[in-house]
C-alpha cells in the first residue's frame, strides 16, 4: 500500500475518532468541557445539532481523502477532490486555532492536539501544483497523484 493511501487511512482514523466523540456529545455524554468552547458539561440542543453537522462533514472529508488517494472514486472528479482536501485542511487549521484560544483548559489540552493530528495528514498526494511551462506564465492546476508520478 502506498504512503498516499496510508495517509488517507490515517486521516480517516482521526476523523472517525472525532465523529465518535461528537456522537457521544449528541447522546448526552458529559464531555462538553472538551468541545464547543467548554461552557457546558452536557451540550444543549443547539450545540448537539452542531455536533451532528460535524459528523456529516467528517464523513465527507474522509471520503474526499480516500478519493484523493485513489482508494475510492473521487467526489466530483479529481479537481473537486483536491479543493475539498484544501477545505478540509483549512477547517482543521481553524479548529486548531479555535481550540488553542478556548477558555476551557481541557479543550485546549485535548482537542488542539487531536485537530492538529489531521491537517498535514489530510493531504494524500499532491494538491494544487504551481506548474511552469516553457514560454507560459505560472498557473495553478490540479494534478492527480498518478499524473505527478508520470512527469
Amino acid at each position: 500500500m502506498a504512503w498516499v493511501q496510508l495517509a488517507a487511512i490515517a486521516a480517516c482514523v482521526v476523523l472517525a475518532g472525532l465523529a465518535v466523540f461528537q456522537a457521544a456529545l449528541i447522546a448526552g455524554a458529559p464531555l462538553g468541557r472538551l468541545a464547543w468552547g467548554g461552557q457546558h458539561d452536557v451540550l444543549p440542543a443547539r450545540l448537539r445539532i452542531g455536533s451532528a453537522v460535524s459528523i456529516v462533514l467528517y464523513a465527507l472529508f474522509g471520503y474526499a481523502a480516500l478519493g484523493r488517494a485513489g482508494t475510492v472514486p473521487p467526489l466530483g472528479g479529481e479537481s473537486a477532490a483536491a479543493v475539498i482536501i484544501w477545505v478540509l485542511t483549512g477547517y482543521f487549521a481553524l479548529g486548531v486555532v479555535m481550540n488553542a484560544i478556548s477558555s476551557s483548559k481541557p479543550e485546549r489540552l485535548v482537542m488542539t492536539d487531536a485537530r492538529r493530528a489531521c491537517p498535514g495528514r489530510a493531504l494524500p498526494g499532491p494538491g494544487p501544483q504551481l506548474m511552469r511551462r516553457r514560454g507560459q506564465r505560472n498557473r495553478l492546476r490540479f494534478q492527480s497523484p498518478a499524473a505527478v508520478k508520470a512527469e
